[in-house]
């Protein structure tokens, strides 16, 4: 079995759901046991030291060992990660070369340039730009590459030399008892190079900072704490390295009305107690700016729903709408004539019981509890 196929929990001795202390112990047994000073002139023990330090690199480092938990070791080819908020670390010879030098990865352990950072953009907006969606322009100051050295760091007209310090291998290494300490090289960086005269423009940081006018489009139906994705749109990589991306996230600022719930828009709506006895109709103004005319049926008791559909938000990025979900609150009358009182109490005297069952039922409830 190769070594990209050998599972690193199971190099390392340890369950999948070990903690940090635990998977670090279990390498330190297991590096003291195969290290090469103690079993010098033994390839299998030179091997397996290098492939458990390998497995350790990983699994130590949270984001590693999370994108080995999703992916496994298609988590370290090219192109994974990038569009999932993992870091791309390239193909597992990589991983073994950044540890050991070119006597494992063939080749020198110059570190690569890492992309730019990803920059957030919180954007406010009403449920009706929600609703209907917008075309906006933003305004964000972000690190762009240079101009005048495009981004390489180094005036125009001068080049680069390799580091003396690391002799171009971006790393330099230390003895410390048993093992030998592999780090990025202090003067280079882990560049391998030099610059020798930086550009004047961006002081050999191959980017700057700028105001920047942006366009961002939001989709109807979108909701709040969405994200947007601009590719390319945030800090510049150092040295010419490529951007980061910039992530836009959607408020949804609070209706006066309307209560969203995924694509669901609720209300609650007064009716005076004659339109709840007698029914009716009524008109809800909708998003769209289309009335939503709802009828009221005769009889309606206080937190009953009713239902249109299709009078919701819109899909994110499909089609249809969600529904209107409307709470019905019936209003007693606090202000009446002395005529209106005439008439209640002209009611009130034919009133049997039956006019209310849910009251006549919970008083003969009452009353029963109370005599048995």
């Amino acid at each position: 079995m190769s070594a990209s196929e050998l599972d690193f929990y199971e190099l390392l001795e340890v369950s999948r759901d070990a903690d940090d202390r635990t998977i670090k112990a279990a390498y330190r047994k297991l590096a003291m046991k195969h290290h090469p000073d103690r079993n010098p002139g033994c390839s299998e023990s030179e091997a397996k030291f290098k492939t458990i330090s390998a497995a350790y690199e990983c699994l130590k480092d949270p984001q590693k060992r999370a994108a080995y938990d999703r992916y496994g070791h298609a988590a370290f080819q090219q192109g994974m990660g990038g569009g999932h908020g993992h870091q791309d670390f390239g193909d597992l010879g990589d991983i073994f070369e950044t540890i050991f030098g070119s006597a494992f990865g063939g080749g020198a352990a110059r570190s690569r340039p890492r992309r730019g950072a990803d920059l957030r953009y919180d954007m406010e907006i009403g449920l009706e730009e929600a609703f209907h969606g917008k075309d906006t322009e933003i305004k964000i100051e972000v690190s762009v590459a240079c101009e005048t050295c495009h981004g390489d760091g180094a005036e125009p007209g001068t080049s680069r030399r390799g580091c003396d310090t690391c002799h171009g291998h971006g790393k330099v290494r230390a003895q410390q008892g048993l093992f030998v300490i592999e780090r990025p090289c202090p003067t280079c960086h882990g560049r391998g190079e030099v610059i020798e005269q930086p550009c004047h423009e961006c002081r050999g940081e191959g980017r700057i900072d700028r105001i920047q006018d942006l366009q961002v489009e939001i989709p109807p139906g979108v909701g709040n704490g969405t994200r947007i994705r601009l590719s390319g749109k945030g800090e510049a990589g150092p040295m010419g390295a490529p951007p980061g991306d910039l992530y836009i996230f959607v408020h949804v600022k609070a209706h006066p009305v309307f209560v969203r719930e995924g694509t669901t828009l609720l209300t609650r709506v007064p009716v005076s107690f004659t339109t709840a006895a007698l029914g009716g109709s009524i008109e809800i103004p909708g998003l769209d700016g289309e009335p939503n005319e709802i009828e009221i049926p005769a009889g309606i008791q206080s937190g009953r729903q009713l239902r249109k559909r299709g009078a919701g938000m819109p899909v994110l990025q499909g089609r249809g709408r969600g529904d209107l979900v409307i709470e019905i609150m019936v209003e007693t009358p606090t202000r009446l004539s002395a005529r209106q009182k005439e008439l209640l109490r002209e009611f009130r005297e034919t009133e049997t019981g039956d006019e209310c069952p849910e009251s006549r039922g919970f008083f003969d409830r009452l009353k029963d509890a109370f005599t048995t």
